[in-house]
């Protein structure tokens, strides 16, 4: 029985830690889960468009957790410009731009339209040139009325995919990254489109996994709040199709943890629960529990370090001071919640399950 895997530099590409008391109690927990690596989500409010702010909130994240690694994004919206792309690539201040659907989720009333990106197109372009990555939440919004085919949380999903095809037929030298994601049609789609690519430095199109939607079906989150997010997860061929994704060894999948806190309040109201699991502090136990029981350990490495960081292209020399993450068999046990001691307070994922894994850091 494997008792120690040495995972090298950990990445967990889609995080999100807020700001306030929120951000100061979850940001130190992404090394406590084992990851090195952290790629921000900019759906604050306001959410981040500028490049003053983006540099303000990593320098905020670093003094937080010194040890992390921040790779930060741009929220796409109107007041993206391809000259602002351009220079906060010089500046090397963001890796990516991430695209939410207006209203599909938490903070994304500020999105864009899902059925036309024409209008950003200039900003892809420029992004095609400086090598940034777009980030896509893959959803479109509910439909229930019209001449329109209902769209629903469950095939809102597959319902954006024709979109990202399009997008990648227009910008074929454009990295995209579908997120998070959640079905079977989303996972034939990325394999379908990388069925040619012969070589990781030539994946265009990839996707990012959580570790609770290797989890969760509908039937978990179905009257239980804590385990509901956005995407939702759905049916147990999703499931299986995620969970054989993820263990594959196949280079354009790869982690993205999607840890989005909520305090417990807004986790356990009665109307309106925000949507987001809370992953951050068990982040790589996780992730190994599943290959584990896949009998895929040797394939773990890959998913959750060398893929995202091959294909954000981050140099050696960016990752050579960093301490390298060693799985290690150990039990331990998720705590009910996870608090500052004061008001704020979450629930994290599988509380009060045990774990057969944990942790530690070893200077390279």
């Amino acid at each position: 029985m494997v008792q120690e895997i040495d995972l090298g530099i950990t990445c967990d590409m889609h995080v999100h830690v807020r700001e306030g008391a929120m951000c100061e109690l979850v940001t130190p927990k992404i090394r406590d889960g084992g990851v090195s690596v952290a790629y921000i989500m900019p759906n604050l409010q306001p959410p981040i468009t500028t490049l003053d702010r983006v540099i303000e909130y990593k320098k905020t994240l670093q003094k937080l957790a010194p040890k992390t690694t921040f790779l930060m994004s741009f929220y796409l919206s109107k007041h993206l410009t391809p000259l602002l792309i351009h220079e906060a690539a010089k500046q090397k201040a963001i890796r990516g731009v991430k695209c939410y659907p207006a209203g599909v989720t938490t903070n994304s009333d500020a999105g864009v339209d899902p059925n036309d990106f024409s209008a950003f197109y200039p900003v892809f372009k420029a992004m095609e040139e400086e090598n940034l990555v777009l980030n896509l939440h893959g959803e479109k919004p509910s439909v229930y009325e019209g001449d329109e085919e209902a769209i629903h949380v469950l095939n809102a999903e597959e319902a954006f995919l024709p979109a990202l095809r399009k997008l990648h037929d227009d910008f074929p030298n454009l990295k995209i990254i579908l997120e998070h994601c959640t079905s079977e049609s989303a996972i034939k789609t990325i394999e379908d489109i990388n069925r040619d690519v012969k070589n990781a430095a030539d994946i265009r199109v990839a996707a990012t996994l959580t570790a609770h939607h290797l989890f969760l079906t509908i039937d978990d989150w179905a009257g239980n709040p804590v385990n509901f997010c956005k995407p939702v997860a759905k049916l147990p061929n999703d499931k299986k199709a995620l969970v054989k994704a993820a263990v594959s060894g196949k280079p354009y999948f790869f982690f993205g943890s999607d840890s989005a806190p909520h305090t417990v309040q807004n986790k356990t109201k009665y109307m309106g629960v925000c949507a987001g699991v809370y992953s951050q502090s068990f982040a790589i136990p996780y992730v190994a529990q599943v290959f584990e029981e896949q009998n895929a350990l040797q394939n773990l490495k890959g998913f959750v370090s060398d893929f995202g960081n091959s294909f954000y292209d981050i140099k050696d020399s960016e990752l050579a001071s960093l301490d390298r993450a060693i799985l290690y068999r150990t039990e331990q046990i998720v705590p009910q919640t996870i608090s500052d001691g004061k008001e704020t307070n979450v629930i994290p994922f599988k509380a009060g399950d045990k774990l057969d894994w944990s942790v530690r850091w070893e200077s390279r």
